[in-house]
């Protein structure tokens, strides 16, 4: 007889139909065991309603005639039950756990919702669905059911905010909607804060078609409205956006403006010529990596000297954003690498478009602000754990 030892081919196959046999087994065991569970609940509440078991003989003339079954399919996490309700003549008995129109176990609805919100178009979640549970669920009952999340949305854009937030992030998200009259792109406004401790929020967003004046004035009233006074906000940072450093001022007068010096970098450099790239780009990095504020000043002017010949127009406009770009000086040395740019913002933003990528275009606007709440409601729950330790030792 051929020896056969663990690691053989034969042996491996022998192991695997051995597993697909026992778990074929107890999977198929296991639903009818919840199916024949479930039906015996729906008996169950009809003998008490009856006031007679089944087949049991009653004096006197009956009020309640036991009216047969009729078949029902409830979806689980073990796949389609067929269930046979219980009935009378005058009502049916649903057994205890579903409820009247009621075809799928709530585990399941949360599985459509989360797999949507993971960035799964609705055609491809119908296909996911029915890989685990047999059903096949058609797009537009996955947008049904996304639908239940627009009181959560409600709720995120109405709830309190503490005044206890030192630093605010400032930034703008573009998504692309459909619309009667064609694709059209909106702008997703956000606001992220952190406290002086290091835990961070996500604290609002405000679908808009732009990034003007406004725009930005009717998010910050928000965040102030909510309980964000700004008793406490020692610096804004933002992408410099000219409508949103018009609205600061505004709305929250006291606090600092930072503008982010990726941007910046990226503004210079667009406009300067191939041969002068490098050079111009290590100018401008000398301003913002100085040692302290007289420092970049002094680098700054230098930069000056040098490219205000070639690049007239370019110099004036960091001349004139010279305090704004200089602002994180002010603050602890090690905080400054976070504070002159808006990258913690712009992380959320890498898992928006993420998830977002699949689904090519929203159909509409309500869809945007569920994928976006679902997106920062999940950033928040991670975040109640976890602070931004480079804060927290400024604390």
């Amino acid at each position: 007889m051929a020896k056969v030892t663990p690691n053989s081919e034969h042996f491996q196959h022998f192991l695997a139909e051995m597993k697909e046999t026992f778990w074929g087994d107890l999977y198929g065991q296991t639903k009818l065991a919840w199916q024949r569970f479930f039906e015996l609940q729906s008996e169950r509440q009809r003998d008490r309603f009856s006031g007679a078991e089944r087949y049991e003989r009653r004096q006197g003339r009956r009020r309640v005639y036991r009216n047969g079954y009729y078949e029902r399919d409830f979806v689980t996490r073990l796949g389609t039950l067929r269930l046979r309700i219980a009935r009378t003549r005058e009502k049916s008995f649903l057994p205890q756990g579903l409820e009247r129109f009621q075809r799928r176990a709530e585990e399941v609805s949360m599985l459509i919702r989360e797999a949507f919100l993971r960035g799964i178009s609705t055609r491809q979640v119908g296909r996911v669905v029915a890989t685990l549970t047999g059903e096949v669920v058609s797009a537009q009952t996955v947008s049904q059911l996304t639908r239940d999340l627009d009181e959560a949305v409600r709720q995120f854009h109405q709830a309190r905010l503490s005044d206890e937030y030192v630093y605010l992030f400032l930034d703008g998200v573009s998504l692309r909607v459909r619309r009667p009259g064609g694709r059209k792109r909106v702008q997703m406004l956000v606001a992220y804060g952190v406290r002086r401790d290091g835990t961070r929020h996500l604290l609002a967003f405000l679908r808009s078609q732009g990034e003007s004046q406004a725009d930005w004035e009717g998010l910050l009233q928000d965040l102030y409205r909510r309980g964000l006074e700004g008793k406490h906000l020692a610096l804004i940072i933002t992408d410099g956006c000219a409508g949103l450093a018009a609205a600061i001022p505004l709305v929250y007068p006291r606090a600092r403006h930072q503008r982010c010096w990726v941007h910046k970098m990226r503004n210079i450099l667009e406009k300067v010529r191939k041969r002068d790239y490098d050079e111009v780009k290590r100018g401008a990095q000398a301003i913002y990596l100085a040692a302290g504020r007289r420092q970049a000043e002094a680098a700054f002017r230098r930069f000056r000297a040098r490219w205000r010949p070639d690049y007239g127009s370019m110099v004036r406009r960091r001349q004139r954003d010279l305090l704004e770009l200089l602002s994180f000086f002010a603050f602890p040395r090690h905080l400054w690498r976070k504070l002159r740019t808006t990258n913690v913002i712009e992380r959320c933003f890498v898992e928006v478009r993420r998830r977002t990528r699949p689904m090519v275009c929203f159909v509409n606007v309500e869809s945007v602000d569920r994928i976006i709440y679902s997106i920062f409601q999940r950033f928040n729950l991670e975040w109640k754990t976890r602070t931004l330790s480079v804060f927290t030792q400024a604390a």
